[in-house]
């Protein structure tokens, strides 16, 4: 992992030699190469030797655990610290990317090709990349898709935002899973020293930080785009009613807001910090409170936001929106060894039966036993048998641990923006017969 010098034969003087010994046994060579790059460049040119064709190890990432993995750099340069997850996803990396929920995190893609597609502007979950740093296999050479505006390394650049490529994501993912996430640093420059980037990396902590209230809108606005005609699905059934519904963006999605327009909903989105008595006031039919990144406990506004809507509205959660409706219900959130982060992630729906195949990306969980008589746990994942959605019909709540409106089964969990219209025609009925 560090800088070594491998060698065949004896060591030479010129680490970028091969040359036949006059003193060794016929066809033995000796042959001596500097795994290390930092300083390749340099050496070179004071030489006077080209400089090489391919692209050099200039990059490292080093785990709090002490490991130092060497590889090739792509994007932006410099030294970023985040919490280091892997995505067992095939495909929908721009969707990663501009995921908010990746605040503070450092996404390691399982799946080694990566980049082949290239990157559009269609698939944008956010108006920016939020993710710490990239780390993958193996970088595509080329892109080849009708959609590609422009290259993964480009994209990247453009937005300030780090990845490296040729590092052993297999052995990582396994350090991962065996000791749980861990806090990196990644790195292009050559002035710091291993010891200052091991440093760095005990020195950063992602629990107990509030990384919403740098993901959420400053400022409410009216969302309008629905999903394009060409993309739409589970038109049927849709009775042409309109519910205004109000969205807390906690690092809300794009694409949960398509989904909901799509399926006739007005909505307002507002930032994480509005009062619950400013969305009281407003009327609507329905608050959604959506996906986000990190700890909910870091959130306790948020909680207190959640409470006081609670039983005056129906109200759906979305990942972090369901960790912190299980908190405000009176239930307890804890941290999972590694998350959950993947386009494949089978979940039980207990109602009905049924599997879904899930988007998921978190690394909190709802513990069911703290939650209170009448909340009913709805999913569970069948990986681990982790809490993945709740309900309590008493007060209009409904709630995911995963993201319906991402289209990995491709559209299992669809249903469930369906399922919200009906909770709020509901309410909207019982409310008209009360007066």
């Amino acid at each position: 992992m560090g800088s070594k010098l491998m060698e065949l034969g004896v060591t030479v003087t010129n680490p970028f030699s091969c040359f036949a010994s006059s003193k060794s046994p016929p066809f033995t060579f000796r042959c001596s190469v500097s795994l290390s790059s930092s300083s390749d460049h340099h050496h070179r040119a004071s030489l006077g030797l080209a400089e090489r064709p391919w692209k050099t190890l200039d990059a490292r990432l080093v785990l709090e655990d002490g490991s130092i993995w060497r590889a090739k750099s792509f994007g932006a340069s410099g030294t970023q610290v985040g919490e280091v997850v892997f995505n067992t996803s095939l495909t929908g990396y721009q969707e990663i990317l501009t995921d908010p929920s990746y605040a503070g995190q450092f996404v390691l893609m399982t799946n080694p090709h990566i980049g082949n597609t290239g990157v559009n502007f269609d698939d944008e979950e956010s108006m920016q990349c939020f993710l710490g740093g990239l780390v993958i296999r193996s970088l595509s050479i080329s892109t080849s898709n009708w959609r590609c505006a422009e290259t993964l390394g480009d994209y990247l650049a453009e937005r300030n935002i780090m990845g490296i490529y040729d590092v052993d994501t297999r052995a990582i993912t396994r350090r991962l899973r065996q000791d749980g996430s861990l806090i990196g640093v990644l790195s292009t420059e050559e002035s710091k020293t291993d010891e200052e980037l091991l440093e760095l990396s005990h020195s950063w902590d992602i629990v107990g930080v509030d990384l919403i209230s740098g993901v959420s809108c400053k400022t409410p606005y009216e969302w309008t785009d629905n999903t394009k005609s060409q993309w739409d699905f589970n038109t049927n059934g849709r009775d042409g009613n309109t519910f205004h519904v109000v969205a807390y963006d906690f690092g809300i999605k794009h694409n949960i807001l398509r989904r909901l327009s799509s399926y006739g909903c007005k909505i307002t989105v507002v930032p994480s910090t509005w009062p619950a008595s400013e969305t009281l006031k407003i009327k609507a039919d329905g608050v959604l409170f959506s996906n986000g990144p990190g700890d909910p406990s870091a959130v306790p506004y948020a909680v207190e936001t959640v409470k006081e809507i609670l039983g005056k509205v129906p109200v759906f959660g979305i990942c972090m929106g369901h960790q912190l409706l299980g908190q405000a219900l009176g239930g307890t959130t804890f941290k999972m060894k590694f998350g959950h982060h993947g386009g494949n992630h089978p979940v039980r729906n207990l109602r009905s039966g049924h599997v879904e195949i899930s988007a998921q990306n978190h690394n909190y969980a709802v513990d069911p036993a703290s939650l209170p008589e009448g909340v009913e746990v709805t999913h569970v994942n069948l990986n681990d048998g982790s809490c993945a959605g709740l309900a309590y019909p008493a007060q209009d709540i409904m709630s995911l641990q995963y993201h319906p409106e991402a289209s990995p089964g491709p559209h299992d969990s669809d249903n469930a923006f369906q399922e919200f219209i009906e909770l709020m025609k509901r309410a909207k009925e019982t409310l008209k017969h009360t007066r």
